[in-house]
């Protein structure tokens, strides 16, 4: 059987990749940081940590990097793998929506972003190996995301929902699921070696219209309190003080802007067709 390694493969992607792999047929290498067991034979998980020591791989067929972006590029520049492994890897669409931002940070990280969608390229192509880099919008679905999911916890914890004023900008979530079925799409699909795709789901709504459908979804009455933008950020800034993961400055000025990406490629090369953005009270469990 072909035998597929995936890199955070314990991550809201690998979450859905690591059954559709062994549904179609791979024999699954899983990455992770932690000793994890497998009921499953064909399934098994091997400690490491792309920056530090990696575990002996067998000779693989396919390699799915799910985790950050650069750490696997630099990794696989230098790796010593058998074969020409077929690569797919999620970037972000950070590495142009944060481009541009008021905040150092995000602007370095949307460079970090670039520079390793080209190292990747540069070094699969010195190997021989074709590759797919995937640009997804905001994702949920497995209840480890970093956006969708701390809000909604928040608002379990202090039945409050914040409603900015004003957050008029379109958003596309994109379940996690959807991405790893394009992960399997990808690589049965020939159109899609040597390509970048930005992937949103299927549906665009207003950023405001988005936060709404999650505060109905929750298990517990949240009440929706109305935020002026200057407000949320003072929130933003409270919250993070109490632990809480949340929107900073530059993301709260980022609610008037549409944040969605063209997909007519992906439909094209591999039959993208992501679902709409439908929510209940499962999506922010992380079970």
């Amino acid at each position: 059987m072909p035998v597929a390694f995936v890199v955070g493969a314990g991550g809201a992607v690998g979450r859905f990749l690591l059954p559709r792999l062994l549904e179609s047929g791979h024999d699954v290498v899983a990455l992770s940081r932690r000793a994890r067991t497998s009921s499953t034979p064909r399934l098994r998980w091997v400690v490491g940590d792309l920056n530090a020591a990696m575990p002996p791989l067998p000779p693989l067929d396919a390699i799915f990097s799910l985790g950050p972006l650069d750490a696997f590029a630099r990794w696989f520049a230098t790796a010593e793998l058998a074969g020409t492994p077929r690569v797919v890897a999620l970037g972000s669409t950070s590495v142009e929506t944060k481009r541009d931002s008021v905040d150092a940070a995000e602007r370095a990280l949307a460079m970090r972003l670039a520079d390793a969608e080209r190292t990747l390229a540069a070094a699969a192509d010195a190997r021989g190996s074709a590759w797919t880099v995937f640009r997804p919008t905001l994702i949920y679905g497995a209840g480890v995301d970093r956006s969708l999911t701390p809000l909604a916890r928040a608002a379990l914890r202090w039945r409050v929902f914040p409603r900015p004023i004003g957050a008029r900008g379109l958003r596309q979530p994109v379940h996690a699921d959807d991405l790893a079925a394009a992960c399997v799409a990808a690589l049965a699909s020939a159109r899609s070696a040597g390509r970048i795709y930005a992937l949103g789901g299927g549906e665009r709504l207003t950023f405001a219209a988005m936060l709404e459908r999650v505060r109905r979804s929750l298990p517990r009455r949240a009440l929706p309190v109305p935020l002026p933008v200057a407000a949320a950020r003072a929130l933003a800034h409270a919250l993070r003080a109490l632990g809480v993961d949340v929107a900073h400055a530059a993301a709260l000025d980022r609610l008037g802007r549409d944040l969605v990406v063209d997909d007519a490629a992906a439909r094209a090369d591999f039959g993208w067709s992501p679902r709409a953005f439908t929510v209940d009270a499962q999506t922010w469990r992380a079970d």
